[in-house]
């Protein structure tokens, strides 16, 4: 994306002149530079990567952390700010999955005293569009610090398996031609022929399953979330720790309280009549 001196962004050329703010796009425009994979920059990297010289930006920088979006680090660069992450929870519990599934969310969570996680593919990662903690003792000792908005990547994770094992063949391919495999732990699959292979199990049993692949002690299973159209949108797991739990032990203890929720939550978004369900206290 460039958003040059003199001109506006592409995606807004046909907005009437009068009501649109180039201020306004270059402060969001400068958001945005700010990812997982660049989570830290200086005014020049800003600069270069979105065509404005260095004055301006560090003007915009300099207002946007005034206003808590971004803030500089002890080496003068800068970083997203915390009010960035209040509009992404707003966001995030504003919307309709999240409001749709959450009660069901936090049933299974009392059901199981495990974690529950909702989360949706976007790229090569996962979306947390909800997580509910669990209440274990032992799980809280090594609970990593993931909440709504958090990301962590596909290839290693239940929820992310599950969704990337239930896309196109076409996208399928595409997204993990682009995955960088990263060994995260010694369980964690590195061969993207492997990962193929093991995406085709899942697709034909309607289940994925983590097991210490994202982190040690950490097992994980997921099952689908679908929409009216009967698509995959989403998917929900629930986490537990190893030992003594492993994950067909999880499946085979829980697991039809993680299918019920599944189905609960995919009929709240229409996919089959929601007449008898209800959330009990």
């Amino acid at each position: 994306m460039s958003v040059t001196e003199e001109g506006s962004g592409p995606w807004v050329a046909r907005l009437p002149e009068l009501r649109y703010s180039q201020s306004l796009e270059r402060g969001l425009a400068i958001l945005c530079v700010f990812t997982a994979q660049r989570p830290v920059l200086g005014i020049a990297d800003i600069a270069d990567h979105l065509g404005m010289s260095r004055s301006t930006t560090h003007r915009y920088v300099v207002t946007l952390v005034a206003l808590s979006y971004l803030e500089q680090t002890t080496s003068r660069k800068y970083r997203l700010g915390l009010r960035v992450t209040d509009l992404g929870m707003a966001a995030l519990c504003s919307s309709q999955l999240y409001q749709q599934a959450h009660p069901y969310l936090v049933q299974l969570r009392r059901r199981t005293s495990h974690t529950v996680g909702l989360g949706v593919l976007d790229g090569t990662e996962v979306l947390y569009i909800d997580r509910v903690h669990g209440s274990r003792r032992a799980w809280n000792e090594i609970e990593s610090n993931l909440h709504p908005g958090s990301r962590v990547p596909a290839y290693c994770t239940a929820i992310g398996k599950l969704l990337l094992a239930n896309l196109p063949e076409s996208q399928q391919r595409e997204l993990i031609t682009s995955s960088k495999l990263t060994k995260r732990t010694k369980h964690t699959l590195t061969s993207k022929k492997a990962l193929r292979e093991e995406l085709e199990t899942v697709r034909d049993a309607g289940i994925a399953a983590s097991d210490q692949e994202f982190a040690t002690g950490v097992v994980a299973i997921a099952l689908p979330v679908r929409n009216e159209a009967l698509e995959v949108i989403a998917a929900v797991s629930l986490e537990a720790i190893t030992p003594p739990v492993s994950p067909q032990r999880l499946e085979e203890a829980l697991g039809r309280h993680l299918r019920s929720t599944a189905e609960q939550i995919s009929a709240r978004l229409g996919s089959r009549s929601e007449d008898k369900l209800s959330v009990r206290e």
